[in-house]
């Protein structure tokens, strides 16, 4: 990957982005699969419910819903996060900070290899 930005030239060996684009699409796959385990386990989603239940019932029927609901829109965040990352590898830009544009620090990536914007920038979008 060859970037020009700010009179800098980023490059990262295609022996270095292969194993990490066969990674991402791995873990990819692996949430692709807990979303939809998740969504068979909604107590919601069980064609043999009843909606005549007791108290104790229901309320165990609506906290599993709950739970399912937090768990596969935690996973959707993860899958749209992986998705960025890859379509910034197939582009060119991956490593690159997508808010300030300077190079993501080669330590963050190795930790988290979906990173697309560097600690500070993340830092501050989490204020």
């Amino acid at each position: 990957m060859k970037n020009k930005k700010k009179g800098t030239e980023l490059s990262f060996p295609a022996s270095l982005l292969n194993p990490i684009k066969m990674f991402l699409e791995g873990e990819l796959i692996k949430l692709k699969r807990q979303k939809k385990s998740l969504k068979k386990s909604d107590p919601f989603s069980n064609p043999e419910r009843t909606t005549e239940n007791s108290f104790e019932e229901d309320l165990d029927e609506q906290i599993g819903h709950f739970d399912s609901e937090i768990k596969v829109n935690f996973v959707n965040k993860q899958i749209v996060q992986l998705r960025k990352s890859l379509t910034r590898l197939k582009i060119g830009k991956y490593g690159i900070c997508e808010s300030c544009g300077k190079m993501i620090d080669t330590d963050r990536l190795a930790i988290k290899l979906d990173a697309t914007t560097c600690v500070k920038c993340t830092k501050e979008n989490e204020k």
